[in-house]
């Protein structure tokens, strides 16, 4: 008669699967499910020193990439100078000359001074070629003229001696010196047949023909 025995059911194979440490796969496959439930954890709030430290390197990455944007930026044709001082103001002969009598040795008259273009002018100084005169201005110079603004200046004309006086009335012109933001220029300025003739009286009126060449003013 055969006899069946019973006993413990003995596990599988791999079925307890030990490690070195003692932990079996069981064990492992219970934890790997817990962390896979366990929510997350919550990143800590930052800190006032990480805010300001991270507003400080947005600030500097956009402030830098700006900066390359302008320095890289097209430059626009730079623009042309301004034209020189001679090519923009006219002087002309307004009249009112006086007619001095014998002896006397002053005589005035007015010009006018225009701009029509370009920066202000400082009209430096004004002047004559004859020997035998001396010019006094007024407004004193240095005086400015600006476009659309013209001056009026009065011309005072002092006659050293008779006898180095131009008799040639066109001779006399008038030496303006003028300044802007590109050049400083002398420029000789003939203001017409008007002013030629009207010069020309006054200068006969205070040295008439008979008059010593060689007086001089006292």
């Amino acid at each position: 008669m055969g006899v069946n025995a019973i006993g413990p059911i003995e596990p599988g194979d791999d079925t307890y699967e030990t490690r070195a440490d003692g932990e079996t796969r069981a064990g492992r496959a219970a934890a790997t499910d817990q962390a896979a439930v366990r929510p997350p954890r919550p990143r800590p709030p930052l800190t006032r020193r990480r805010r300001t430290a991270l507003a400080i390197a947005t600030a500097v990455i956009v402030g830098a990439a700006g900066l390359t944007l302008y320095l890289t930026r097209p430059q626009p044709p730079a623009p042309p100078p301004p034209l020189y001082p001679s090519q923009t103001v006219s002087v002309t002969y307004r009249g009112d000359m006086t007619h001095p009598r014998t002896g006397e040795r002053t005589f005035r008259f007015t010009v006018r001074l225009s701009q029509n273009s370009g920066p202000p002018v400082s009209v430096r100084r004004i002047t004559q070629t004859s020997e035998g005169l001396s010019v006094t201005v007024a407004p004193y110079t240095p005086f400015t003229v600006k476009t659309g603004s013209p001056r009026t200046a009065q011309i005072t004309m002092h006659i050293r001696e008779c006898g180095k006086v131009q008799r040639n009335a066109g001779l006399p012109f008038l030496v303006v010196t003028l300044r802007n933001v590109r050049a400083m220029q002398l420029q000789s300025f003939i203001l017409g047949e008007r002013y030629a003739k009207d010069l020309s009286g006054a200068l006969t009126a205070a040295c008439p023909p008979n008059t010593d060449v060689m007086s001089k003013t006292p």
